[in-house]
């Protein structure tokens, strides 16, 4: 590898995966894969993946922020699908991979010529995974979606934000990052059973079912009480105490619902009364007394700095945070202790900060990070390597624009 690309040890070693999709949702899950030891041959058309040129913020050309951030361990191979020539190419990827994994709309892979019912016949122990925002069935599967789409749709930001404000949304992409994630594990589900059995199989995820899922016990109340709920800020619907709190100079947020954490915590604080008094000394009761003691709490709070309480609280063994900035979090050491900031080659001679990866594994270990491929940095590679193709064909097929290669 040009880049200097060293063997990883990770559990998904010897698994390859080619990976047709784009954004945010796939590549995020290929990623994971790729972290943990996978191949990730990232098949790109000619003017490459969107998010290579998205503003404002990059490394080099075709090489933005946003694209460093979730192409790492990957492979670069541009194919042009829309021509025989190309697809043959991957017809040829696929009879010596595992798996394929996409996020295009309903529909695409049958036009492409590169649905399941075809791959399979090139490879009948295939593992075709498909992400997309509403799934292959019901009256949306035709609409396009993106992250927002499915958090407005999914119920998500209606009960996010404050108290009579306006819907807000989270300040994540939790709707892509969740569908990539439901990706990774729908993979290694059908990995393992075809381990089992030698058959491979498709399955699908949509980003919709997604954030559905993640209602949990919010829709069960609504199952079981028939009430809408709407947004409560950094609360919760039914423990109290669990929220955020302004002190004299930061917002920190604690939980204290239990009954042994509020007493802990009304000591800590210098409050212990308020552990005693019947209006407070269940959950039940806090829950019911919520507008009682919470702007008790609130007044309370104010009158020293943040860091003095957590420090109280924290030896207290009561469960407290700070509502970390971006900056705060990015230098915490907890955060450094984890490795959780790693680096990579840059495009030049400099090291690159990325996010690392939390799963940590002590027999395989999943630290090999590698930064993320120019487009087309591998496709000779991969057509010679993996498919033995000889330079002449590969040069014919640039000469026809199916494939294109980086230099």
């Amino acid at each position: 590898m040009t880049d200097g690309r060293k063997e990883s040890s990770g559990p998904l070693k010897g698994v390859r995966v080619i990976d047709l999709s784009m954004m945010l949702a796939g590549p995020s899950g290929s990623m994971l894969m790729g972290d943990l030891g996978a191949e990730i041959i990232k098949v790109e058309p000619l003017d490459g993946d969107e998010t290579r040129v998205s503003p404002p913020h990059f490394y080099a050309e075709n090489m933005s922020a946003y694209y460093w951030s979730i192409n790492r361990n990957k492979k670069s191979v541009v194919i042009n699908l829309k021509s025989p020539e190309g697809r043959q190419v991957l017809y040829d990827l696929v009879a010596k991979s595992d798996v394929v994994y996409d996020n295009y709309r309903p529909g695409v892979l049958e036009r492409l010529q590169i649905d399941y019912e075809t791959l399979k016949k090139y490879n009948p122990k295939i593992i075709c995974c498909s992400i997309s925002t509403y799934g292959y069935n019901g009256p949306y599967r035709d609409r396009p979606g993106y992250d927002l789409i499915v958090q407005a749709v999914s119920g998500g930001m209606s009960i996010t934000g404050e108290p009579g404000g306006s819907p807000v949304r989270a300040g994540i992409p939790i709707g892509d990052l969740v569908g990539g994630l439901l990706g990774v594990h729908g993979v290694l589900a059908a990995y393992i059973h075809r381990e089992k059995t030698g058959e491979g199989q498709r399955l699908e995820v949509s980003l919709l079912d997604g954030q559905v899922y993640l209602l949990t016990y919010i829709a069960q109340y609504y199952f079981h009480s028939g009430k809408v709920p709407g947004p409560i800020g950094a609360g919760h619907q039914s423990l109290v105490v669990y929220q955020a709190f302004k002190t004299k100079d930061i917002r920190i947020v604690i939980v204290a619902h239990q009954d042994h954490h509020f007493q802990r915590l009304c000591k800590a604080i210098g409050k212990p009364e308020w552990a005693e008094d019947p209006r407070f000394n269940t959950r039940t009761k806090r829950l019911e007394n919520k507008s009682i003691l919470i702007p008790m709490m609130e007044d309370h709070l104010l009158t020293r700095p943040g860091d003095e309480w957590l420090e109280a609280i924290h030896q207290a063994g009561v469960p407290a945070g700070p509502i970390n900035t971006l900056d705060r979090v990015l230098s915490d050491p907890q955060v450094l202790s984890r490795e959780m900031i790693r680096e990579t080659d840059g495009p030049g001679k400099e090291r690159i900060k990325i996010i690392g990866n939390p799963l940590k594994f002590d027999k395989t270990p999943a630290d090999t990070f590698t930064r993320p491929p120019r487009l087309g940095e591998n496709t000779r590679e991969v057509l010679s390597n993996i498919l033995g193709y000889p330079g002449k064909k590969i040069k014919e097929l640039e000469e026809k624009e199916a494939i294109r290669s980086d230099g």
